[in-house]
């Protein structure tokens, strides 16, 4: 009996130790988990529902489809690598000022700079993009884009002339909401198009889309060419009727060729 006992009390002994660094792990595994799944490459085989609303009157197949080309995967880069990016780049946006008009009046309140070279911490970072949005081939300039706290995109859909099929883009800084509508080639060439959705919103279907801070968005084939995608100012920034606070947004954008 008393050699039972002992080797209860043993159990329950390694059991208290073990429990803390159990416990720890599962936390650890819980933060690092992606919100999305992926596959053995590393790409994306199914969008995180959580970060995106549907409204208007969807065809089923276009939605499912659309699930497939509108990606986020949540907490892509850390702090430490939110903080790398912004060593590099901020000292070049300092010398800029925010301009107000844009040659096809998409932005307003933004500062822009393209780079090829970057250190190579921040190399690491985007080589990770470009696996997991263009299977390791992309334009070799990026793009970043400085949006001010005021700051506006408009709706849009990006040149065929500057960009391929796939944009990809890690959010710095803060929050969004970006909102994809469902146009066509007609709207897209008439010079008013971006007011057809206010004027005929009963006749169109769209999806807003939550972008947290240091988060990566891949938009490719449908959502890229047949929806505008916008980053709603600051007083409609919402999202399932909660307020997203948007300050300022700084986003590192890549594209592949045409």
């Amino acid at each position: 009996m008393f050699a039972g006992y002992s080797c209860i009390r043993s159990a329950r002994w390694s059991f208290r130790v073990l429990l803390p660094e159990l416990l720890s792990s599962f936390r650890s595994l819980h933060r690092t988990t992606p919100s999305w799944s992926e596959n053995a490459k590393g790409a994306v085989t199914q969008p995180h529902a959580a970060c995106v609303t549907f409204f208007g009157q969807w065809p089923e197949a276009e939605r499912a489809t659309f699930l497939t080309d509108m990606r986020v995967q949540e907490r892509f880069i850390d702090e430490h690598e939110e903080q790398s990016l912004m060593e590099e780049i901020e000292p070049y946006l300092k010398r800029l000022r925010y301009e107000f008009d844009h040659w096809d009046d998409a932005i307003h309140g933004y500062r822009e700079t393209e780079r090829k070279h970057w250190y190579p911490a921040n190399r690491a970072i985007l080589d990770r993009v470009l696996a997991a949005a263009f299977d390791g081939i992309a334009m070799p300039y990026v793009h970043v884009l400085d949006l001010a706290e005021e700051g506006v995109i408009k709706p849009h859909v990006d040149s065929v002339r500057y960009c391929g099929n796939t944009i990809a883009g890690i959010s710095l800084l803060s929050d969004s909401v970006m909102r994809l509508v469902r146009t066509n080639d007609e709207e897209q060439t008439n010079a008013e198009y971006r007011q057809i959705f206010s004027e005929e919103r009963h006749n169109k279907y769209w999806a807003d889309i939550l972008l947290p801070r240091r988060s990566l968005y891949v938009m490719r084939h449908t959502a890229r060419y047949k929806f505008t995608h916008e980053i709603l100012p600051g007083k409609e920034s919402l999202f399932r009727d909660a307020l997203i606070k948007k300050t300022r947004r700084i986003s590192i954008i890549c594209r592949n060729d045409p």
